[in-house]
């Protein structure tokens, strides 16, 4: 399938006044406006604000292209450096990988054209920057799961942090309020509002699916972080997220590609270039696998009884959002899968109420079986297009587990791993247990086990 036409950056406007980010679009004969609001108050008149802001406008646009699927993109009057349009044009590409894969369509000859930038537009000279041990200030962006938690718990004594959240006007998911509170931080809230066209797709004939929406919340996080005056976003986005989650055409497509290395990296380069390193960009957990993660998120309990992962608790229609674990998705099943070896049956049973996935193999339509199968690469089935840890993550937590004496017995724990027999064995799980790959984190916020 291929597309037609041009899609348009059409400009950006900033109302300090209402604390408002206006971005508008054209595609397909259609004007998109998306608004995005920050905290009252805040440094409006800081040049980065500005450059922040560009950023947003740039990277929110790719939820607007995707109406379409042109074959051009046209940046109107914002100019950009070659840097940014060759990070752009990735981000395109490659966050828009699943997109694409669905809908059948080859976005591999996408063309940027717009007037070129020498160098960013000045933000004001390099910043100095600031040592964590006494008077960094630096926002975490937070979902309300296992990862964004253990990021929270690693920095809150190494500086002055605050919570990121972004939500819809005038909504709120308890999934994330609840956890929240639990940090006892303070909170930096923005709220985006994309144009009510998008939410008509289907009745207007756009093409719909997956964007990099990390990419877009990171982008908009930053500039709360420089309205608010903190010098760093940190990221909680983990060594396999740069996992593809599927090979198509020999391509690699990553439904985590705005969470992996990659992203991170072109992304710190662009926002050095255009802030002059007043805010840092990280992810605290890229060295550490989802198994490292879920270790140290056992050992939080006051966070047990209200974390949520669960793909039903961030239902856009109210009404269908639920305020307990599903116990059946793909999330679900994963979220008990990485905990299993750290947690006994009855703490997770604790935290599913009572539909724990792993001890309750008796569903009607067999599904829950063949959901671990497509985390453990044991199915025909494709892995499923999720926030998920990669195969040997999967298949090693689910060894690591069914080694414990309170998981003993008959079930479905004890036929998934007899299943594994077949197939290549995971690494040793200290090898997962231990820092893995590169990683952009500050001495100062490194965990003792990096250090060492």
């Amino acid at each position: 399938m291929s597309a037609t036409g041009t899609f348009s950056y059409s400009g950006f406007s900033t109302d300090p006044d209402r604390g408002l980010l206006t971005c508008k679009y054209e595609a397909g004969g259609r004007s998109f406006a998306e608004q995005v609001t920050f905290d009252p108050g805040g440094r409006w008149d800081a040049p980065q604000a500005q450059a922040a802001a560009r950023l947003v406008f740039l990277l929110a646009g790719v939820s607007y292209y995707k109406t379409t699927a042109a074959p051009v993109i046209d940046l109107g009057g914002t100019a950009v450096t070659s840097a940014e349009r060759d990070f752009l044009r990735s981000f395109y590409l490659d966050g828009l990988g699943e997109f694409a894969f669905r809908n059948g369509l080859d976005l591999s000859g996408l063309e940027i054209v717009g007037p070129v930038l020498d160098s960013p537009a000045s933000a004001g000279p390099p910043a100095a920057r600031r040592e964590p041990a006494s008077t960094a200030r630096p926002l975490v962006p937070f979902g309300g799961g296992i990862d964004s938690i253990v990021t929270v718990e690693m920095v809150r004594d190494r500086a002055d942090a605050a919570l990121f959240i972004m939500g819809r006007p005038d909504d709120r998911f308890a999934a994330i309020e609840a956890p929240a509170a639990v940090t006892g931080l303070p909170i930096v809230r923005a709220e985006r509002e994309i144009d009510p066209l998008l939410l008509r797709s289907r009745e207007l004939g756009f093409l719909n699916g997956h964007v990099p929406i990390t990419g877009i919340l990171s982008a908009i996080a930053l500039m709360a972080a420089v309205l608010d005056g903190r010098d760093a976003v940190i990221m909680s986005n983990e060594w396999s997220a740069s996992a593809p989650t599927l090979e198509a055409n020999g391509k690699p497509v990553n439904h985590q590609y705005s969470k992996s290395a990659a992203f991170e990296a072109g992304f710190r380069d662009v926002v050095a270039a255009a802030l002059g390193g007043s805010v840092d960009y990280f992810s605290a957990l890229r060295p550490f696998s989802e198994l490292w993660v879920a270790r140290r998120f056992a050992a939080l309990e006051p966070y047990h009884p209200v974390f949520r992962s669960c793909n039903r608790a961030f239902h856009i229609d109210k009404a269908k959002r639920l305020d307990h674990w599903c116990g059946r998705c793909d999330k679900c099943c994963f979220i008990d899968l990485i905990l299993a070896p750290f947690l006994s049956p009855d703490q997770l049973g604790q935290v599913f109420g009572g539909r724990e996935p792993l001890t309750d193999p008796e569903h009607p339509d067999g599904s829950l079986a063949e959901r671990f199968r497509t985390l453990l690469g044991t199915s025909a089935g494709a892995r499923p297009f999720e926030c998920v840890g990669d195969i040997d993550e999967c298949r090693a937590a689910l060894l690591l587990a069914a080694a414990r004496p309170d998981r003993a017995g008959p079930g479905l724990l004890r036929t998934l791993a007899g299943e594994l027999a077949g197939y290549p064995a995971p690494p040793d799980p200290a090898v997962l247990l231990a820092p893995i790959g590169a990683h952009f984190i500050p001495e100062s916020y490194a965990p003792a086990d990096l250090l060492g």
